[in-house]
């Protein structure tokens, strides 16, 4: 009831699922550094303050637990977020209580970008820019994607690759994933 719907509940029967995938936890490190450093201000402080000021240390302590909370839904909020890419559309489905997607068709493509710091090459993310026809779509930057490589050719292909040649391969997947007994998805 209050949990988010599953990304693949907005695909078409006809859409065909490329990547799924959530950003790299990294998105999360300046969150769990500042909740760190909030906390361990915090203990400090309350180490330091005589005994009498029982108030004072009241309001530090739930101070720190709202840092806490804080965090817990910073983690809940990257946790729920996936970026989809079908052979149609990409897609970001994020919110833990109100449920945003933003959606870009493939075909508004016009070029395609992947960015990698000296931090994202040590830690596997990078930044996928999506440059669309004469306007800023909402998914034109998506920082901390996991294996920007293999995403970046995945929509390469889906983009300017031949189509003819990519339903092809979709069928021989299908194929073999129905010779292993595995579903395919719709």
């Amino acid at each position: 009831m209050f949990a988010p719907r599953d990304p693949d509940e907005y695909l078409l029967p006809t859409e065909r699922r490329v990547i799924r995938v959530r950003r790299h936890w990294t998105s999360l490190l300046w969150d769990l550094l500042e909740a760190a450093a909030l906390l361990a201000g915090a203990m400090m402080i309350s180490y330091l303050l005589p005994d009498n000021l029982g108030v004072v240390q009241n309001i530090l302590w739930y101070a720190a637990l709202f840092v806490l909370l804080r965090l817990a839904y910073f983690v809940m909020e990257w946790w729920v977020e996936r970026i989809v890419v079908t052979d149609k559309r990409f897609m970001i489905s994020s919110g833990v209580f109100e449920t945003k997607v933003a959606m870009m068709p493939i075909s508004k493509v016009t070029d395609l970008t992947y960015e990698r710091s000296v931090l994202g090459r040590m830690f596997g993310f990078g930044t996928l820019v999506v440059e669309s026809a004469g306007q800023i779509q909402a998914l034109n930057r998506i920082e901390y994607l996991p294996n920007p490589e293999e995403v970046y050719d995945a929509i390469s292909e889906l983009t300017f690759g031949d189509k003819k040649a990519q339903a092809e391969r979709f069928s021989m997947i299908k194929a073999q994933r129905a010779a292993r007994g595995k579903k395919m998805v719709p």
